[in-house]
């Protein structure tokens, strides 16, 4: 039984260290010229996210020139739109952060593996997003 437990602790140990030692950190920057169609502005974001092993979503966006009114990761390849599949929390006026315990599905992920998910930040003058940027692996 001790060596059960053993071996057990164990396994738990080296899955949480392969969980974090495989994350994707990524650094993105967010530009009018990314969002679908185009948008002319002087507003400039930066990402830090990261995506686990387990599909877990951590990270933030900071923002410059924008007065942002929401901020997603979406679900689309470059040059499309697609659907928001985590709404980010506004924790200052221009930073933005995935909300605790955010994580992607098996379909999400497949998708982010392919390059399929976005970030971006809407403002007042431009809704749909007025600024973008993708989430590459």
């Amino acid at each position: 039984m001790k060596t059960f437990l053993r071996l057990a602790a164990t396994s738990l140990l080296v899955a949480t260290w392969f969980g974090l030692a495989h994350a994707a950190d990524m650094t993105v920057t967010l530009t009018g010229a990314q969002e679908v169609p185009p948008v002319t502005t002087d507003a400039r974001g930066t990402a830090a996210i990261s995506i686990g092993a387990d599909k877990s979503v951590r990270g933030h966006v900071a923002t410059t020139g924008i007065s942002g009114t929401a901020a997603h990761i979406h679900l689309a390849e470059p040059g499309k739109n697609g659907p928001p599949v985590i709404v980010l929390t506004k924790s200052s006026d221009s930073e933005w952060t995935v909300p605790p315990g955010a994580s992607l599905t098996d379909e999400q992920y497949e998708a982010y593996q392919a390059g399929k998910l976005y970030v971006n930040v809407h403002s007042e003058a431009h809704k749909p997003g007025e600024i973008r940027a993708q989430l590459k692996p």
